[in-house]
């Protein structure tokens, strides 16, 4: 069972997100912020995260961009999950590491389907 890391500063965000996930059989974490969720990323190692954009302090593009250029977690793919939905920030998000960039509300279906074909299940 793959585990997922969330990193969101909204409990009703991680929530939701955990809800989808676990219905659909993945063990999840959380963290409320960048800061936390990279130091959780290092602690579980997670076979995924999913990043918020909009946070306090380190925002989700920052700690994508420390985690996808740290050795030990450079491996773990990274998902953006934002309300942030300009072409702009889709790119940037990519350039900072992410595999993949999805725009909130995100559709369970989606968000699935892309999570089993990045860890090829």
């Amino acid at each position: 069972m793959a585990l997922i890391l969330v990193i969101d500063d909204s409990p009703t965000e991680i929530h939701v997100l955990s809800k989808m996930l676990e219905n659909n059989g993945y063990q999840v974490a959380s963290a409320a912020n960048g800061q936390d969720g990279i130091a959780k990323a290092k602690e579980i190692k997670p076979d995924l995260i999913l990043m918020d954009v909009v946070m306090p302090d380190l925002n989700g593009f920052q700690a994508t961009r420390q985690l996808s250029k740290d050795p030990e977690t450079a491996s773990i793919p990274v998902f953006i999950v934002s309300t942030k939905s300009q072409e702009t920030d889709k790119v940037w998000g990519k350039k900072q590491g992410a595999r993949e960039y999805l725009t909130k509300p995100v559709s369970e279906n989606e968000l699935i389907e892309k999570i089993k074909s990045e860890l090829g299940k």
